[in-house]
């Protein structure tokens, strides 16, 4: 039997431009209760960089650091059964109400997906007609064994999309 879990409630607010979707926390994450928390993910170093601003390990600070360049960051899928972290293994998911979060705030302006988990399920939800621009970004899980430099190459994409 495979444990249910759960994703977390979206990082938002009324200044959010552009969403980022994961498919569900980690293990890691899950554990310590942050979004990316595996030492491995490269999300927040990809995120720093692009912004150019000097890393950090703080939660909170890097919470502060999406907020101030407008970015929110979600789940699309709300719970699922998983044996371990691996997309692979996710079973009987439930989706959050993305659709609901993007009527909620009007300003998202574009939709990044974590990986082609994310955005399998996204578009599944919201089809491909969708008015809002999605993109596919590498995903920047230790799974996804691409070097570094090709992530933040592909993550690029969202600078276009801010201010």
């Amino acid at each position: 039997m495979q444990n249910r879990i759960s994703s977390f409630p979206p990082i938002i607010d009324s200044q959010s431009e552009i969403l980022i979707l994961g498919s569900i926390p980690g293990g890691k994450s899950l554990e310590k209760q942050q979004y990316y928390a595996h030492p491995q993910n490269k999300f927040w170093r990809i995120i720093f960089e692009l912004m150019n601003e000097e890393f950090t390990e703080d939660y909170f600070q890097r919470i502060e650091t999406i907020k101030k360049y407008h970015i929110a960051l979600w789940d699309v899928i709300d719970s699922c059964e998983r044996k371990g972290s691996l997309d692979s293994e996710i079973r009987n998911e439930e989706a959050n109400q993305i659709a609901g979060l993007l009527e909620e705030y009007p300003d998202i302006k574009a939709i990044f997906c974590n990986g082609g988990k994310s955005y399998k399920n996204l578009i599944k939800l919201l089809g491909k007609n969708s008015s809002l621009p999605i993109f596919l970004l590498p995903s920047t899980s230790p799974a996804y064994t691409i070097p570094f430099e090709k992530k933040l190459e592909g993550w690029k994409k969202i600078l276009e999309f801010l201010k």
